[in-house]
Formats: structure tokens, sequence, C-alpha cells
């Protein structure tokens, strides 16, 4: 496959309609919005959550993003300290509408596919590592009406903490607890399936901040608003909202308590 120059491809996108469309704020005024990656390419990841994903990609300021339904991914060029595997933010995941074809496609562009197997719900999935140990999961959806669409990320952390965090991002963020498929230790926030599973024996499942899946991100309807709530409740935020002209964003940081940062935004769902 011929690849286009990144400014090339900036401009045929730029007349593509949105792929990202936010889904409606929850009791909690929020909605899922991003994952934030650490890439030592940008160049490499630009290209590749385009051509694989269908991503439409957004360069505003210093922020570059590729929009895919769900899900807006974020890059910066800096080398990660390590893979997504090892830190609490294992992996995140897409349906697709064929997994071997996905896989297939995958190969051939000389990326790695860690395996293949029957998911969580029944169907098809795979394991694929994007470079710089970006760990994410595909799942089976014949009918689905775009190529990828985003659908969950995946907390790996000590058993004993699986139930408290499930409860403090139903306290702090609206998620509603339900299974997904046969995992009982799930929930959905607008746009998003949050789930949860016990970390590996003698793995490490650290802290994110560094690593190739820095953090994930939230939007709020109200940042200032939301983040007085929660620190009403006692949650201290990293950095406290403040507006970012440059990319038109209101951005605020905080870390839950398994050592996953969280940025909370307002202003993407105008992306």
């Amino acid at each position: 496959m011929r690849l286009l120059p990144v400014a090339a491809l900036a401009v045929l996108l730029a007349a593509a309609p949105a792929s990202a469309q936010q889904a409606r704020w929850n009791s909690a005024d929020v909605t899922f919005a991003h994952v934030h990656l650490n890439v030592a390419d940008i160049e490499v990841h630009k290209r590749l959550w385009v051509e694989h994903f269908d991503g439409v990609l957004v360069e505003r300021g210093p922020l570059t993003v590729v929009k895919v339904p769900n899900m807006i991914i974020a890059l910066t060029q800096r080398a990660p300290t390590g893979p997504s595997q090892g830190s609490a933010m294992d992996h995140f995941g897409f349906k697709v509408r064929s997994v071997a074809d996905f896989v297939a496609e995958w190969r051939a562009a000389g990326y790695e596919v860690q395996s293949e197997f029957t998911g969580s719900e029944g169907f098809p999935n795979a394991y694929l590592l994007a470079p710089d140990g970006v760990r994410f999961e595909l799942q089976e959806e014949a009918t689905l009406p775009v190529k990828v669409s985003a659908y969950h990320i995946h907390f790996w952390v000590p058993e004993a903490q699986i139930q408290p965090l499930m409860a403090w991002y139903a306290e702090n963020f609206g998620m509603v607890i339900r299974p997904r498929g046969t995992i009982q230790t799930a929930g959905d926030v607008p746009g998003m399936n949050l789930s949860f599973a016990a970390c590996p024996a003698n793995a490490e499942c650290g802290p994110t901040q560094g690593r190739a899946i820095d953090h994930i991100g939230f939007e709020a309807n109200g940042l200032v608003q939301f983040a007085d709530r929660l620190k009403a409740r006692g949650i201290t935020f990293q950095t406290e909202p403040r507006v970012i002209d440059a990319i038109a964003l209101t951005i605020s940081y905080l870390i839950d308590p398994a050592g996953v940062r969280i940025e909370v935004t307002e202003g993407y769902h105008l992306y």
C-alpha cells in the first residue's frame, strides 16, 4: 500500500466528515474522550492510525490527534518509558468487521500479532501490538457499519483493587456497572466500556505516566464544576483546570487509585 505524505494526508482529511461523534453526557456530566500515546516516531503513528483504522487526522497547534468512531487517539512524540503491558492500562480495544482480514493486513504491514482467540463475548478476537508497545485488542462484529469502532479500555490491577476501583469510577465518572460478555468486572461510560482484570501473578501493573499509553481522557460538560465536585470528595488533582488557547481546550489531570493517569478536558467535543 502506497503511503501518502502526512502533509498531503492532512489536507485530504480536512474535508472528511468527523469520525468520532461524541456520546451524550452521563449523570456525572462526562463522556469518554481519548487515549494519549507516547510515541518515538509520530509520523509512523499518524499513518498507522489513518491507514489501518480509517482515522481522521487533526493537527491543532502543538496537538496531534486521530479521530476514530468513539475515540480520539492523541499523540505525543516522546519515547515511552515502557510498553502499555506492565502498566495498569494494559490495552484498549476495537470492534472490526473481520478480525482475520484486519490481522492479515496488519501482518502484511510488518506489525506484530500477539495472539488470536475467542473473546469473552464469543466472537473472534486478537491482541496486536503497534510500534512503541501500544497493545490493542480486536473483537469481530460482522455487521459493523464502519471499518473500526473503539469499544473498550482494559485496566489490569491487583485483584483486591478491582472492586474498589470500579466503585471509584462509578462514583466519580458515572460508570454504570454491568458485565461485558463473561467479564463480570466491567461497566460503561458514554462511548466506552471500562473492563477490569486481575494483574497476572509476578507481573508489574504500575503507573501509566510516561509509558506507551500515558493516560486516558474524559470530556466534561463544565470542567471547573466537575473538578470542584471531585475535590469536595477528597480527590487531589495533579493539574488544576487551565485553558490552553493554542489547542482550544481546558485541561486538568488526576491519578486514579491504580496509578492510571486521567486527563479531564472541556472542548474535545468541538474537534
